[in-house]
């Protein structure tokens, strides 16, 4: 039997001991298998996911987390220097105030940038399970 390319219908006709095994199914049959294997999907709870915005929503989606994550790295570095400007007006340190701060402003965008992105837990306090560090009474 040749492969098939996929741009002509499957003729390897009905598969098992079924009363039509070998012969060619027509559209019809094709799309009634097609509604009955979905139902049995849709009953077992697989099958595509439904999506209220339809095709292209992938691309929409990286777009959106593009944006979320340099608006939140640049958002660091703004304000970071507008501290660091801040201190150095009313405390006279400059230009120290602005490096310094500009510098701890791109940390903090780095660092939230690998919060968004998963790449770093977030930071939940110090918790010390005191019963892990007893040694246990024999």
């Amino acid at each position: 039997m040749p492969l098939t390319t996929g741009n002509e219908p499957d003729q390897s006709g009905s598969v098992g001991n079924t009363p039509d095994a070998g012969k060619p199914l027509t559209s019809v049959e094709l799309e009634n298998r097609r509604r009955d294997l979905e139902a049995k999907l849709a009953s077992k709870g697989v099958g595509r996911k439904a999506s209220s915005k339809g095709e292209g929503t992938g691309a929409a989606s990286g777009v959106a987390q593009a944006m979320k994550l340099s608006s939140e790295f640049i958002a660091g570095v703004l304000v970071g220097a507008g501290l660091g400007w801040l201190a150095d007006r009313f405390l006279g340190t400059s230009p120290w105030g602005l490096i310094i701060l500009l510098l701890l402003g791109f940390c903090a965008g780095t660092l939230n940038i690998l919060r968004s992105a998963g790449r770093v837990a977030e930071n939940r306090g110090f918790e010390l399970d005191e019963s892990k560090d007893r040694e246990k009474p024999e």
